[in-house]
């Protein structure tokens, strides 16, 4: 059996600042340390000896940092496990970016639509990439890991692990809260692979 457990790292700078993440370096907060070392606790309890993969950026290599080192061992940093990339808006105000976005329309083309932000990922290229990070995590014989990511690169941790095609992820959103740990599990007789927890907060 497989279990796979996905973290939204915790409170972060820009959160308190009322800024837009994406590839904005911002770090984990005083109570964001607070809570990866819960989320630790709460791995080492659940998965001992579990790797830990984590996205580069400084908000969620801290969080990773903490719960491998709980869990003896050290994270795996891949870029592609990042948040979508907002541009120009990375880092800026939210109203900055609030005032340029363009939403997707609801019919016709979601995945590929221009949100208007100069600089920005649509949520295909966001995907593509994602996926392809679930993908080589996969290939590992562990029965437990760990992906440390962000809130909108989690949904499409999720669309990967249930293996929904690229093209049907247009309208897939699940909601994450910083610091919230999904149980993802894969059975070693039907080999399906099940949402055992959505969005646990410690």
């Amino acid at each position: 059996m497989k279990t796979l457990y996905v973290v939204t790292h915790p409170e972060a700078t820009h959160h308190v600042d009322g800024l837009v993440g994406g590839w904005f370096d911002s770090d984990l907060t005083p109570r964001g340390l607070d809570q990866a070392a819960k989320i630790a606790e709460q791995l080492a309890a659940r998965a001992p000896n579990a790797e830990v993969y984590s996205s580069d950026l400084l908000r969620t290599r801290r969080a990773a940092e903490i719960i491998a080192a709980r869990l003896g061992t050290s994270a795996v940093l891949d870029s592609d496990l990042r948040e979508k990339s907002f541009g120009e808006a990375g880092g800026r105000p939210q109203s900055w970016l609030d005032e340029r976005f363009i939403p997707p329309p609801r019919f016709g083309e979601r995945m590929r639509h221009d949100e208007g932000l100069p600089g920005a990922e649509t949520k295909w290229d966001l995907a593509v990439r994602v996926y392809a990070a679930v993908e080589r995590i996969l290939k590992s014989d562990a029965p437990h890991q760990v992906i440390v990511t962000h809130g909108m690169a989690a949904t499409f941790v999720l669309a990967a692990w249930i293996e929904m095609p690229l093209e049907s992820a247009g309208r897939v959103a699940f909601r994450f809260s910083p610091g919230g740990i999904t149980t993802l599990r894969e059975d070693d007789y039907f080999h399906n692979r099940t949402v055992v927890q959505l969005n646990d907060v410690p």
